[in-house]
């Protein structure tokens, strides 16, 4: 009698709980008050940006994944007094280099600027989940760097990914790279603005560029970064003669475009471990019959998730914002593809552009055809999660202007500087983390157990019915 009681009563409170959550209740502003260094950037002669030494060296290296399935990288760097070499020495074992790979290098100018030669060498036919130690070498200078692949493509591949926008290169963004180090991540899902140079004018432009590739290189040196470009990206200045759309961002990150069929490297697919994970731009044309929409169309249809179950979109102007800043920036993308977002059931959503973080609730807001249907976002179980990760600690500042009363859509937010982490544990779930920097300490301030949309949430497919309430509950409550 008593064990009914207690059952009955725990029902009641999960179904309490599970109707606050369908109703969108219960999201949280934090009321924490960042006390921030001030949003400048870091001083041109900071030992962050020092040059390598010797004539000539390789510096700015950078590395991202090279085709669609993780076994080839992309090896990028700057020579800045003469072209060098373009050849990337690598091996499984430090010191012995069996293996070289033969990349290309330009350069360009941007007003006055003459940027030095950037060099991009695709090293591929790689074994899964292997170290590698590689040398780049220009004249007498040389420089030694390593990476790990992922384990091969597998619903079960575990794998931690590191989640930062907006980050610039202020003492904040140091703080925020600092803690995003000592993660534990393997790899990088960038949500645009890198580096913040357009905030300058004439032959600074390009300088800000460089000093912004040699601050990230302890960590793009030695795991992937794999780039989404923003609206700072965009670099559109006709009162400096310059007018060709991101004309330093593709000179110097390069993206496995091809490798998905896109016709632009500034939207594309890759593959790595368990996760499909879709990279779109937010500052080229999407709408119906324009290339990005007729890629993204097609790539939808190729997403297995029975080899990766884990579905994950990259962009950078959120499409679910309840800040001021930048509010309904997205509108017109969410009215692009979120139908499609709910009909593939991704798992998750990230993008940056506003200064601050935000998650959402599983929401959709496809129902609504003009004339009938709801006009507003409501609770939907095939939706993804929505997360800004925003505030990497630019020159821009925080965006502290949360709009009130909080919409029933957000689930959690706070101007505050920090990066995240998706630590995917196999097909069913991941646990994700948003950690707040916090004047030198890593503290983890957001974190949630995110079931997986096609495993985690299936009956059949699972084979855990009598888990399966309770992992719904404990999802609409998480997530």
């Amino acid at each position: 009698m008593i064990q009914g009681m207690e059952i009955r009563h725990l029902l009641l409170v999960v179904a309490v709980l599970l109707s606050l959550v369908l109703q969108g209740q219960g999201g949280i502003t934090s009321s924490y008050v960042r006390s921030e260094w001030p949003a400048v950037d870091i001083p041109l002669d900071h030992k962050v940006f020092k040059v390598p030494k010797g004539y000539n060296a390789p510096q700015q290296v950078h590395i991202t994944q090279g085709d669609y399935d993780g076994k080839a990288v992309i090896i990028s760097w700057v020579t800045p007094d003469e072209p060098g070499s373009s050849t990337v020495h690598y091996g499984a074992v430090q010191g012995e280099y069996d293996f070289v790979a033969k990349g290309t290098y330009s350069n360009y100018t941007f007003y006055k600027y003459k940027s030095g030669y950037t060099h991009h060498c695709l090293v591929s036919g790689l074994e899964y989940n292997t170290k590698y130690y590689y040398k780049i070498e220009s004249g007498e200078s040389s420089r030694e760097f390593w990476f790990v692949t992922p384990p091969h493509v597998h619903p079960d591949a575990s794998y931690k990914f590191g989640i930062i926008g907006d980050l610039g290169q202020t003492f904040n963004s140091l703080s925020t790279l600092e803690h995003y180090m000592r993660s534990g991540a393997q790899a990088v899902l960038f949500l645009g603005d890198l580096s913040y140079a357009d905030r300058y004018q004439y032959n600074d432009v390009g300088v800000r560029w460089d000093t912004w590739g040699r601050f990230v290189e302890p960590s793009t040196a030695y795991q992937p970064w794999l780039w989404s470009a923003g609206n700072h990206e965009v670099d559109y200045m006709p009162y400096m003669g310059e007018v060709t759309p991101f004309k330093n961002y593709l000179e110097r990150y390069t993206t496995p475009y091809l490798a998905s069929k896109s016709s632009n490297p500034l939207w594309y697919s890759v593959r790595r471990a368990s996760a499909h994970i879709i990279v779109l731009s937010s500052y080229s044309p999407f709408v119906k019959y324009t290339p990005q929409w007729r890629w993204l169309d097609e790539e939808f249809k190729r997403v297995d998730r029975e080899k990766t179950p884990w579905l994950i979109v990259l962009m950078h102007s959120p499409i679910y914002n309840s800040n001021e800043a930048h509010f309904k920036e997205g509108e017109s993308m969410r009215a692009a593809f979120e139908e499609w977002f709910v009909e593939y059931r991704v798992d998750v959503v990230f993008a940056g552009h506003v200064h601050a973080y935000e998650r959402s609730y599983r929401v959709s807001n496809v129902r609504y055809n003009v004339s009938s249907g709801d006009r507003f976002p409501v609770p939907d179980t095939s939706a993804p999660v929505y997360i800004t990760v925003g505030d990497g600690g630019n020159q821009e500042g925080l965006a502290g202007r949360f709009m009130e009363p909080q919409p029933d859509y957000s689930a959690f937010r706070e101007a505050s500087y920090g990066h995240s982490t998706l630590d995917i544990k196999n097909r069913t779930h991941a646990i994700y983390h948003w950690n707040r920097n916090d004047d030198g300490k890593k503290v983890a301030t957001d974190e949630f157990v995110l079931y997986n949309q096609y495993w985690g949430k299936n009956i059949r497919r699972r084979k855990l019915k009598k888990h399966y309430i309770k992992s719904v509950v404990v999802d609409w409550i998480a997530s």
